[in-house]
């Protein structure tokens, strides 16, 4: 004769109760902590080639300037001519003054627009500049 042991019919459910506090918390974290893109660029640019590169790691110091392959000069979300780079880089040197100007600028630029956007930084005194380069393959 053999003994079978009899089973509790109820099953265990895993309580959802608290479900909706956890996706809430997810939800405002993510929120929280996730930058959106802040600039829409307006010119169109290529970017020059370099054998080895540095990554900026805290890119909320990071202020672009943005160089098309017609000249075209965009900052933030404008195309300015070069005369208002002075006023606008002062400003925002102002507001952070470890403020890091990034140009990009595309790689069949000629030289002179690159000196001239470097003296009106100058003229701002934003003299931490990074220059934007892609990875030699």
């Amino acid at each position: 004769m053999k003994f079978q042991k009899k089973r509790a019919a109820t099953k265990q459910e895993i309580p959802t109760a608290s479900m909706p506090d956890i996706v809430f918390m997810l939800l405002l974290f993510f929120m929280v902590t996730t930058t959106l893109r802040e600039v829409d660029i307006l010119v169109q640019f290529k970017l020059p080639e370099a054998e080895a590169i540095e990554k900026i790691e805290n890119k909320r110091l990071i202020s672009y300037i943005y160089v098309g392959n017609n000249e075209r000069i965009q900052l933030n979300d404008n195309i300015v001519q070069l005369e208002e780079v002075k006023d606008i880089m002062y400003k925002k040197r102002v507001e952070l003054p470890n403020v890091i100007v990034s140009l990009r600028i595309d790689k069949n630029s000629s030289m002179g627009i690159v000196t001239d956007i470097q003296q009106e930084l100058r003229k701002a005194d934003a003299r931490r500049i990074n220059y934007s380069a892609m990875l030699k393959q």
